[in-house]
């Protein structure tokens, strides 16, 4: 089976679980920004948590169907149409062979995972179908989709149309968002205060938000400890000596705008980290728009591994359910 692309929407990539094990030597995770909406998608559909499905960002893809398959759109609210009818988001429901999927205009979050029984069946590079784009690495020649790209399919198992995942298994966003950040090696280099302010700051999502990093703007700049800088560090006070980033990071360049970095980031560079969002919450941040406000919450290590305790619950509830 295939699927023809029509119309690619915005920013249109496969993507699936990511692929870890190779950070070390520069190749960043990629895979999905929001890994609990795609992983619902594809047990709406009867696939794998992990299979390949299509990240739609902001504007839905407009795609012809060769065969008949299983399709179910979760994520950001953005309605999935058949033939222009109007079908549920977080519901599985039928396309049949000739007809049209496309969507309409987005109502809520900022990505879309489509999944489509059988998975997108592009060649797994380093243990992943997931699209790393700068990298061109991965996915449908290791690019965003395009008008024209014919899209290879699985075999998928049979399930009932109409499976549905309740509202009370969707994680959104709240208003206003909040991230839950773990302090870090380099808390230290910011003055009590101005730790203080960073948490107490409503921040704002800023345009230059993507795969790579999302940028928060409208707090408060920090203040940092005196220092003589250590040889091989910049001048600027958030520089640093070369060091990895963990996924999730947190850096603040000049003090003045946090950076999340997220699944297409760089592995290391000099700027320090104050932090880490936790990684229950890097689901979110990939809901975000433009302007979101977006309040930083701190915690501890113990409250980390409960936040992601609870997101396994989740997920765990949605495949019993599903069963």
């Amino acid at each position: 089976m295939a699927i023809n692309v029509l119309k690619p929407g915005l920013s249109t990539t496969v993507q699936d679980l990511g692929r870890p094990g190779y950070y070390h030597i520069g190749i960043p995770t990629s895979g999905g920004m929001d890994t609990l909406s795609l992983a619902a998608a594809n047990l709406l559909v009867g696939n794998d948590a992990g299979a390949a499905v299509l990240e739609a960002v902001f504007m839905g893809p407009e795609l012809e169907f060769t065969q008949d398959a299983m399709v179910a759109v979760t994520g950001a609210d953005l309605p999935p149409k058949v033939d222009g009818q109007e079908q549920p988001c977080w519901t599985a429901f039928k396309v049949k062979k000739g007809q049209v999927l496309s969507f309409g205009f987005l109502k809520k979050g900022a990505r879309g995972y489509i999944a489509v029984s059988g998975g997108i069946d592009v060649p797994v590079v380093l243990g992943s179908r997931s699209t790393y784009t700068l990298g061109a690495l991965g996915g449908f020649e290791g690019r965003k989709l395009a008008a024209g790209d014919v899209l290879p399919v699985g075999k998928g198992a049979f399930v009932a149309e109409g499976r549905s995942v309740a509202e009370a298994l969707r994680r959104a966003p709240g208003a206003p968002a909040e991230l839950r950040m773990l302090p870090g090696l380099y808390w230290h280099r910011i003055t009590e205060q101005a730790g203080k302010t960073f948490f107490e700051d409503t921040w704002k999502v800023a345009p230059e938000a993507d795969r790579i990093g999302y940028r928060f703007k409208a707090g408060r700049p920090l203040d940092f400890v005196p220092r003589t800088p250590p040889f091989g560090a910049g001048s600027d006070p958030s520089n640093i000596v070369d060091a990895c980033y963990p996924y999730g990071s947190v850096q603040v360049p000049s003090g003045t705008e946090p950076i999340v970095l997220h699944r297409d980031a760089v592995s290391g560079g000099g700027y320090m980290m104050i932090g880490t969002v936790v990684s229950a919450d890097m689901d979110l941040i990939g809901q975000l728009q433009p302007h979101t406000p977006t309040k930083f919450v701190k915690v501890t290590m113990e409250q980390a591994l409960t936040a992601r305790a609870d997101r396994r619950k989740t997920l765990e509830a949605i495949a019993k359910a599903l069963a």
